[in-house]
This record gives structure tokens, sequence and C-alpha cells, in this order.
């Protein structure tokens, strides 16, 4: 469930900006980031990556073909989020044709709120944790640094793409 939680935090973006007229203190909200988003991508540099990063980077792009996303991120208007993670539940078989993944039919899920504020997510999980990461949004592309999150084989240097669906 922690790794639910963390991913929770990495993903949960709320702009807020306060308005310049002193009459009205209302609060604008960028809902740029409301929305299911779904890690589709592991860019790492295969030169330099370690072999977690690649096996992650593997398994992820095996996945996403058979459109299987094993982590994804609701968003809310009212800065709730839940994340939803399969890593724990992943199988692997390998043949003589490479590597087998099944799509896993369990998840871990984790509620919690975000805020977003020049481009740094903060997410408190259910039990209070909190994490904080740098985004980049770009449409329907989400980015962040993978070195942040604490998930087996999607932790190392290399950005961790989300699709919002």
């Amino acid at each position: 469930m922690r790794y639910g939680a963390i991913l929770l935090m990495v993903f949960s973006v709320f702009l807020f900006s306060c308005s310049s007229d002193k009459e009205d203190e209302t609060m604008e909200v960028d809902n740029s980031i409301v929305g299911t988003w779904q890690a589709t991508e592991l860019k790492i540099d295969n030169e330099t990556a370690g072999d977690d990063a690649k096996f992650g980077k593997q398994i992820l792009d095996i996945l996403t073909g058979n459109d299987c996303y094993i982590i994804a991120f609701t968003f809310n208007d009212d800065q709730s989020v839940v994340a939803e993670n399969s890593v724990n539940y992943l199988e692997f078989n390998a043949s003589s044709t490479g590597q087998l993944v099944p799509c896993p039919t369990e998840k871990d899920s984790d509620a919690g709120t975000y805020t977003f504020e020049n481009s740094l997510l903060t997410i408190a999980d259910s039990e209070g944790d909190i994490i904080e990461v740098s985004v980049v949004i770009d449409g329907d592309i989400m980015t962040l640094d993978a070195g942040d999150l604490d998930v087996p084989n999607f932790n190392s240097a290399g950005e961790l793409v989300f699709e919002r669906k």
C-alpha cells in the first residue's frame, strides 16, 4: 500500500493563484491535472541506467503495449486524489519468445489530497505521509522524475510519463 501512497503523492496537481483584485479574495483553480492519468512510459538513458530501470522500462512497455496500466492517479476538482497501483501483483514468466507479463487483476488503492503550485505537486496520503515532486504537464501528458518515486523497478533515474485518458 505504501507504493500506491507514494505514487499518489507524486501525481496530484492543482494550481492555486490568488486574485489580484483586493475585493474578491476567491482562489482560481487550475484544473489542468483533473482527470485520470495512467503511467505509459519510463524514459531512461540505456547506457547509464541500471538493470532495475531497464527491467522496469521493459515491463511497462510490454504492459502498456497490451493496454494494461499498472499505475494510475485520478485527480478530482475538490483536491482529492486516488492512486491505483498493481506493481505488487506483477508476475513474470519467461518463454522461448521472450518475457511474458500478464496484466495483474489485483491492485492497491489509496486516497489522499493534493495541491499543485509552480510545478510542485504535494500529496498527502491516507496515513498523512507527504510527498513533493516536480511535474510537468503538457496537454494530456504529464512527466516527473522517476527518481522521486519509491516504486520497485520504477525508481531509478529517468522520467515517468503519464497520459490522461
